[in-house]
């Protein structure tokens, strides 16, 4: 069939029609066990009862008025933010590449009101990857989402991941901020190390300048704290952050959050938005806080992440020849692969499992935070017959269906 949607995407054979939990049902009938969560998305899992409920409340009664007017439910949702982070405000978008956008502007605009217009430079990282508008391009620096879209936008230095030296060196006149993910989710699950992060605080409180973390894939309970930075304790705070992703747990919201100091130089005028920060994104939001906040949740995610990883690594050591690396924090996981990642993939797929391919050749495990143990346990059975499969094709037993090999187990 022909599609009348742009081709921009690389879509799976399959489409789903509904949701519960951490599974997903196709239009065939067919149940998937869902470890992607729509690229780390569906935070509190498919049609969480408390998140439809609040959404089906506030779409009976206003849905968005602009902010022209006052939001109560976005003033309760960035006080909540405010309560649990480091941040003094926050500003309401609609999606991660939205809020990186205004991190950047906020970096540019703080040094140009103490009277420095020439900080506006700022220092990413290889294999980063803050959305796809023209400056989130620019920022991420890799060079298949820049090509075709003419010159690279002014103002963004790259150096490599993990060279502490490259990155003392690239910092001069001009720096404005350090942009960095406390874990890199599209360069393929790769962790900054505590001590860089607090490393990174130091340097820019030396020289003067911002540190802004892109907090859209790790953020919201994602690595078993609300937001990662906070594992490398309070000597890594950042002055600006983007979240996005979990925040809406499926409905499309950002937010940008920073100190007051950061945050100065954006006085009425110079940052908007018209749909960020309505009634009804607002509601969704509170309602996703509600459960990511409530007592023990945190803990189950941090409990069930060990518990993945532990089996992962078994995993891996039953299937060398596939099976590489096993990365990540709570559950934001990576396998690395020695086969294609996109083989991988489509093996598990096959299991009726869901994965996100990366960079670096992994493929992430991003479930619904709500997961427990029975569900990591089946992912993994999955995977393991995904491996399994893999091998046998690798070894020229091609005739193996996969689905024989999961029944034989």
């Amino acid at each position: 069939m022909t599609s009348a949607i742009l081709p921009t995407y690389a879509r799976a054979d399959v489409a789903f029609e509904k949701g519960e939990g951490a599974w997903l049902v196709s239009r065939r009938g067919e149940r998937y066990l869902d470890f992607g969560a729509g690229i780390a998305v569906n935070a509190v899992g498919h049609s969480h009862p408390h998140v439809v409920g609040a959404l089906v409340e506030q779409a009976q009664k206003l849905w968005h008025t602009s902010n022209l007017f006052q939001v109560p439910e976005g003033e309760r949702l960035a006080q909540r933010l405010v309560d649990n982070t480091f941040a003094d405000y926050v500003f309401f978008s609609n999606s991660g590449a939205e809020a990186n956008e205004g991190a950047i502007k906020m970096a540019r605009r703080y040094h140009y009101v103490n009277g420095n217009p020439e900080r506006f430079r700022v220092l990413t990282f290889e294999g980063a990857f803050h959305g796809r508008t023209i400056a989130t391009i620019a920022a991420g620096g890799q060079k298949k989402y820049l090509e075709g879209f003419g010159p690279k936008a002014e103002g963004f230095d790259q150096v490599p991941f993990g060279d502490h030296e490259a990155m003392r060196a690239a910092v001069g006149p001009e720096t404005a901020a350090i942009l960095i993910e406390p874990i890199q989710g599209e360069g393929g699950i790769r962790s900054v190390p505590h001590q860089c992060l607090r490393g990174l605080r130091a340097l820019c409180d030396e020289a003067g300048i911002l540190l802004i973390y892109d907090e859209v894939q790790t953020g919201v309970g994602r690595t078993g704290k609300l937001f990662a930075h906070e594992w490398a304790g309070p000597e890594a705070r950042p002055d600006i952050m983007s979240v996005a992703k979990g925040i809406g747990g499926g409905f499309p919201m950002g937010a940008i959050l920073c100190t007051e100091e950061a945050g100065k130089g954006l006085a009425p005028g110079t940052h908007g938005t018209t749909f960020g920060g309505n009634a009804l994104a607002m509601a969704v939001g509170n309602a996703v806080l509600d459960v990511v906040l409530a007592d023990g949740f945190l803990e189950n995610v941090r409990r069930t992440g060990l518990f993945l990883k532990q089996r992962l690594a078994e995993l891996r050591d039953r299937h060398p020849a596939v099976l590489e690396e096993i990365r990540g924090e709570g559950l934001m996981i990576g396998l690395r692969s020695k086969v294609p990642n996109g083989d991988l993939v489509a093996a598990m797929r096959d299991e009726k499992l869901i994965g996100i391919a990366a960079g670096d050749n992994v493929v992430r495990l991003l479930p619904p935070l709500i997961v427990g143990e029975a569900e990591a346990a089946e992912a993994v059975r999955r995977i393991d017959a995904a491996c399994t499969a893999i091998e046998r094709k690798l070894a020229g037993e091609t005739d193996t269906p996969a689905a024989a090999v999961a029944g034989a187990r």
